[in-house]
């Protein structure tokens, strides 16, 4: 206990699994956590203080069942192993904390989801401004950003969802990390900026970081020099793969703020899973690395026209010259390199690891015949990172035999004929059954004992057995060895020898195995960096002929991009909803130009303008992530972020209502959108009073219209608002087809110019269940209601003046005739309190 609680007091933080035998033992407060998280067994063992000691374990060969129970549920554990020598210690074997296994630095494969990164992330703040710093251990992707306000804070935290989140313990916006699982809190000085600096260039070995773009970025470089040190402190071990650092830049990407990725459900839907999203729909990758690099592009949406029309190119190639199914089996055979060479790097590495590292590099002749003759700059550039690997090939292929066994520990994977040491020993243990053989058919002969048999087992090793009838034949240089039921068992000088030199060649063999294979790492880290080109190549090209997969199947089209501003899609389809539909999805046109940048969108519930307005956003997000989109045709212009107010969604832990939470991203977009902006704004206003929610619906629309000259459809049930493309140059009504027969409703789902005719919201009640009497009563209110406006219609109307020039209050006026240069401070002072009193 004494060595247990010394090496618990330096991981206080963290659940420490102690090695005892066969087991993992907990002790105290570890144990009774633990026992309630994975529901094993809480017993106690000794006492301390007068009191029993709680104790609960897991045995060692089903250790990464349970680690990965806890590692999903945010937790970390420390493992203690035995280092010392049983046979050499006096007293405790001596242990200590060989690795420790967190959420995000988690490198083995039972432990991670393959489709998705999994990313250790760390964060700091000062004045209103963040830094973060994200790193993918299984990887080697190391990147920074600088945020200056808690939306895009926000924002960049949804993209990157961190598996473990690191943060300093001054952090004053605990409200926008407290919902991620993993938190760990650091101490101040882990953020200090020189100490950063010398980390980082420590780690990659250079003079400084102006060669890697973020020399500039000190909030960034606090939260990676926490973060590299955190990882170091985890892994125990060198990180050769984390070689450089990269800065993104928000200039170069179109920004989605949480709002709208959670809206758009790009990789996760609404209710939290991943069924129906964008991601289930797009990815038929070959491997899970290019599953994790698509998701990477559908969070990242790309602005640079150069390299979208790159990749555009390359699935266009890809497609028509039919490559996608050789592709797509290739890379299926390259398998997830990515994660495998990060294991390499950090030693981890397993015997399957090195055959699947192998059956990857096999594959690289016949995938560069295949991309041999694709004439698109991008793919040429993706062809020569892919390298050659003759040696190393060659090497594992002599070195490891064909399916080797899970861990190095019982031997039995180092190939025959790749080391003579190895084989010598090998031979002398393996060869010991013609041996036996020889020595039982001699000593049969010599003893006239026909039962006579050499026998082995781990308890007692060799023996001579021979049945209790005829036992009294036994010579007297035989030693009774065992006494059974019907046997006696012996032991000769001859096979006493024999079983010391078996053993003990076994022992040699294993040991020269697992020296052979350490040295295999040695071996193949010259290359890793080589290897870590190959492997991101793979990841993008299995993207690529994924995109050329999924255009042929489901008939997606070329997007056309230009560098002026506007969206022309004929035929654009929801390439989520038309996958889900039993019938055929109705395609529909949207043309937002300089001169018609609104569309007012009306039209009854159920009609299809919420899926007409994302269906336009993600056609955009797939043009600029370099992907055919599910259109007719497609002209699109310069974004430079998306934004969608759509749905009702309270915040209850926070304090916020429905109508907060939709006033709150009315607000983020009516001050951030711009005339490069394509915004999707649905029911503003409704959570409030009608004249109050047509209010602001009114001056939102107006907003948008005159200030911001956003790209923006926007869906209303307010018919007052189909009056604005009266006053505001470039609005437009534009509405869903239905057609009312009787009581029931049939829903057109087609675009139609100008406003629609009424909501039909009682039939689609009706549709819905609602009982027959409501909407009876509902019929009856809605008609007096109706009557009620007739006679009043006028004075509605004048509440709501289609367009009033804004008077200038006399306070302007007078401030801006006013030249301050020219007044005294007595003079300023009486001024101000004049203009306040005016006020």
């Amino acid at each position: 206990m004494q060595q247990y609680l010394t090496l618990k007091a330096e991981h206080q933080d963290v659940i420490l699994f102690y090695r005892m035998g066969d087991f993992y033992e907990l002790f105290y407060d570890d144990a009774k956590r633990t026992a309630q998280l994975l529901d094993i067994t809480l017993t106690a063992r000794g006492k301390s203080g007068g009191e029993p000691i709680p104790m609960a374990g897991v045995p060692y060969h089903a250790v990464e069942g349970y680690l990965a129970r806890l590692v999903q549920m945010g937790e970390s554990v420390a493992i203690c192993e035995q280092v010392g020598d049983p046979a050499t210690s006096k007293g405790p074997v001596e242990r200590k904390v060989v690795r420790i296994v967190t959420p995000g630095t988690v490198t083995d494969e039972a432990l991670l989801n393959e489709r998705r990164d999994n990313l250790v992330v760390a964060v700091c703040e000062h004045q209103g401004r963040y830094g973060l710093a994200a790193l993918d251990v299984t990887s080697g992707r190391f990147f920074l950003n600088e945020l200056n306000d808690d939306e895009a804070f926000a924002a960049e935290l949804m993209r990157v969802s961190p598996a473990e989140l690191l943060y300093p313990e001054s952090f004053c916006s605990m409200g926008l990390i407290d919902n991620y699982q993993g938190l760990r809190r650091r101490p101040e000085w882990e953020f200090d900026l020189a100490t950063a600096r010398k980390q980082l260039t420590d780690q990659f070995g250079t003079r400084d970081l102006a060669g890697f773009g973020v020399d500039n970025a000190t909030l960034g470089l606090s939260a990676a020099g926490c973060l590299l040190q955190y990882v170091k402190d985890t892994q125990r071990t060198a990180l050769p793969h984390i070689r450089g650092i990269s800065r993104q830049m928000s200039d170069d990407c179109i920004i989605l703020d949480a709002a709208t990725r959670k809206n758009l459900e790009l990789t996760q839907n609404l209710s939290g899973g991943i069924d129906n999203t964008l991601a289930s729909v797009l990815d038929r990758s070959a491997t899970a690395m290019g599953s994790r690099q698509l998701q990477r592009w559908l969070h990242q949406p790309l602005t640079d026209r150069t390299v979208l029309n790159g990749r555009l190119d390359a699935v266009e190639e890809l497609l028509d010259e039919g490559l996608s199914p050789d592709l797509h089996q290739l890379l299926k055979g390259i398998g997830d390199i990515e994660r495998v060479l990060a294991r390499l790097a950090i030693r981890s590495a397993r015997p399957r690891d090195f055959t699947r590292l192998r059956h990857g590099l096999q594959q690289l002749p016949e995938l560069k015949a295949t991309l041999e003759a694709c004439q698109s700059p991008r793919i040429q550039q993706l062809y020569s990172a892919l390298g050659d690997f003759p040696d190393e090939v060659e090497l594992l292929e002599n070195a490891i035999i064909d399916n080797p066994p899970v861990l190095i520990r019982d031997g039995g994977v180092i190939a025959p004929g790749y080391n003579s040491d190895l084989d010598y020993w090998r031979d002398l243990s393996q060869g010991a059954t013609d041996y036996l053989a020889e020595l039982e058919q001699r000593e049969r002969e010599a003893t006239g004992i026909a039962t006579l048999k050499v026998g082995y087992n781990k308890v007692h090793g060799y023996f001579i057995e021979v049945s209790r009838a005829q036992s009294g034949l036994v010579p007297a240089s035989y030693v009774r060895r065992q006494t059974l039921k019907n046997n006696e068992r012996f032991i000769i000088p001859e096979l006493k020898e024999h079983e010391d030199k078996v053993l003990t060649s076994q022992g040699k063999a294993l040991a020269i195995e697992k020296q052979l294979f350490e040295e295999l790492f040695d071996k193949l880290m010259p290359k890793l960096e080589a290897l870590q080109q190959f492997g991101f190549a793979c990841a993008e090209l299995d993207v690529l002929q994924n995109f050329a997969e999924r255009a042929d199947a489901l008939n997606y089209c070329r997007p056309e991009l230009h560098d002026g501003i506007g969206i022309d899609i004929q035929g654009g389809r929801h390439p989520v909803v038309e996958q889900v539909l039993s019938e055929p999805f109705i395609a529909n046109p949207v043309t937002l130009a300089p001169e018609r940048r609104m569309l007012i969108l009306t039209g009854p519930n159920m009609g299809g303008k919420s899926t007409y307005m994302r269906q336009t956003a993600l056609i955009a997000l797939l043009a600029h992530i370099g992907c055919f989109v599910p259109a007719d045709n497609a002209r699109l212009g310069h974004l430079d972020r998306i934004f969608t107010r759509i749905g009702a969604s309270d915040d209850l832990a926070s304090g916020r209502s429905t109508f907060m939470v939709e006033m709150t991203e009315t607000a983020n977009i009516l001050n951030n959108a711009t005339a490069n902006s394509l915004v999707l704004m649905d029911e503003i206003g409704r959570g409030t009073s009608t004249y109050d929610g047509l209010s602001l619906a009114w001056a939102a629309a107006t907003h948008l219209a005159e200030k911001s000259r956003s790209l923006t459809l926007f869906a209303t049930h307010y018919f007052e608002l189909t009056q604005l493309p009266q006053t505001q140059a470039g609005a437009i009504n534009v509405h869903l087809d239905a057609i009312e027969h009787g009581d029931t409703i049939a829903f057109m789902h087609a675009v139609q110019e100008g406003p629609a005719s009424k909501s039909y919201g009682l039939q689609v009640a009706a549709l819905a269940g609602v009982p027959k009497g409501v909407i009876r009563q509902a019929k009856s209110k809605l008609a007096q209601l109706e009557a009620q406006e007739r006679q009043g219609g006028e004075e509605l109307q004048m509440t709501l003046p289609i367009s009033t020039p804004e008077e200038a209050h006399p306070v302007l006026e007078t401030l801006e005739q006013l030249d301050p240069d020219n007044l005294t401070p007595r003079q300023a002072h009486e001024l101000l309190y004049r203009l306040k009193q005016e006020l």
